[in-house]
């Protein structure tokens, strides 16, 4: 199976303006194409994974990737999705958060020489003149046009800023620069993306007359793919130091069972003839499927090591065997106690499983907190140092969120 067809098979492809010659193009490898990444924090997240996964496999096939970061257009911020306006962020934030996302995407994308670029777009954004921009760029965009568009029609009843009506010409304006400067013939994106990438195609077009090659692809489900990288307790990151290799694992570990088929399809480079297979499991074939992805997936981010880390530290809290060695451990200082005890609230705030000690007392409360595997109850009951101190203290409040506290 060609890379094309592959994408196919595994969902990844939904809306394409010119079909055959994407096909054509990808399948011989000849395609040079850009991923925008907007510099909004300093780590990529999951809902990065699709994009980020997409570029690794058409890099295998052939093809050439740009990794486009946006710190031109991060200055402004993308209305896709939102309904107010982004926090401004400085040069310095932006142009640190770039660099953090070029060491992570490095375990994704070989960017050795000739491979793979990464370019910023605030090399051509950030000098523009304003006057000869709109005269050279803005007449090949109709108003009216754009309003239609998606990501600005569900700003219009809120405000929608000026600031960020400039945003599609921004994006457009990069497919015609990385065009001409690096011979880029095809976008990929979101299908929140679509119109600011037709705007690109348009553009290079308009502009350069209708032989120009260039082409626009989105990516079915991208927008559920930024999704999940949303909890209930903010984004999983791909940076170990705001999402540990456990806490990553866990969280495709738990994936719905609806979902992870999918998940398998879209985000792993399992063959598809194995995971097909696993389209006839049920019941408990369907968490063996679960950890499969996790492993999978907290591999190809954090490695073999902290993946297996992850595994074994799952199978000695959920399935009784195994090393407790690798679990997630909160440290608690002198400062804790007090008498030399500290009380069921005070644990679960110091460990990070409760926000506050009301939070803590309401699941105290509603019989959710566990420690040593006994349920506890009592909002007052207290635990001395060497109580901790003595072999694994492990606390679990609800079903998946859990510590091993030590001094």
């Amino acid at each position: 199976m060609k890379i094309y067809e592959e994408l196919q098979a595994r969902g990844l492809l939904a809306q394409l303006t010119d079909a055959e010659e994407i096909r054509e193009l990808i399948n011989n490898g000849s395609a040079t194409f850009y991923i925008g990444f907007d510099p909004t924090a300093d780590s990529l997240h999951v809902g990065h994974f699709m994009a980020l996964c997409l570029m690794k496999r058409l890099q295998e096939a052939g093809n050439k990737p740009i990794a486009l970061i946006g710190g031109g257009t991060g200055m402004i911020g993308d209305p896709s999705g939102r309904s107010d306006l982004r926090t401004m962020m400085t040069k310095e934030d932006i142009a640190h958060n770039c660099e953090c996302f070029k060491k992570q995407m490095s375990r994704f994308i070989d960017f050795s020489e000739g491979k793979a670029l990464m370019v910023n777009n605030a090399e051509w954004l950030a000098g523009l003149n304003y006057i000869e921009f709109i005269r050279d760029i803005g007449v090949h965009f109709s108003v009216n046009r754009m309003l239609t568009a998606e990501c600005y029609k569900q700003r219009m009843e809120k405000g929608l800023s000026f600031l960020e009506f400039n945003y599609m010409i921004m994006q457009s304006y990069d497919f015609l620069e990385l065009f001409q400067r690096y011979g880029c013939n095809m976008q990929f994106g979101g299908d929140d993306q679509w119109s600011n990438m037709l705007g690109g195609t348009e553009l290079i077009r308009r502009k350069l007359g209708k032989d120009a090659y260039a082409m626009t692809i989105t990516l079915l489900l991208n927008s559920e793919g930024k999704k999940m990288g949303k909890t209930q307790k903010g984004a999983v990151w791909l940076d170990p130091n705001k999402t540990s290799p456990f806490e990553f694992y866990q969280y495709w570990r738990n994936v719905a069972d609806a979902d992870v088929l999918k998940c398998l399809r879209m985000l792993t480079f399992l063959p598809l003839e194995q995971i097909n297979e696993m389209d006839k499991w049920e019941g408990s074939q369907l968490n063996e499927a679960k950890e499969i992805l996790a492993f999978e997936l907290t591999n190809l981010v954090h490695g073999e090591a902290e993946a297996e880390k992850a595994k074994e530290a799952a199978k000695a809290l959920f399935a009784g065997g195994g090393s407790l060695e690798n679990m997630p451990t909160a440290k608690l200082g002198d400062d804790k106690f007090m008498e030399g005890k500290i009380d069921i609230l005070g644990i679960l705030v110091a460990s990070g499983l409760a926000a506050s000690r009301s939070e803590a007392r309401r699941a105290v409360e509603q019989g959710g907190v566990t420690v040593q595997g006994e349920k506890v109850s009592d909002i007052k009951a207290s635990y001395s140092k060497e109580e901790i101190a003595d072999g694994e203290f492990i606390v679990k409040k609800g079903k998946k969120s859990f510590k091993k506290i030590t001094i």
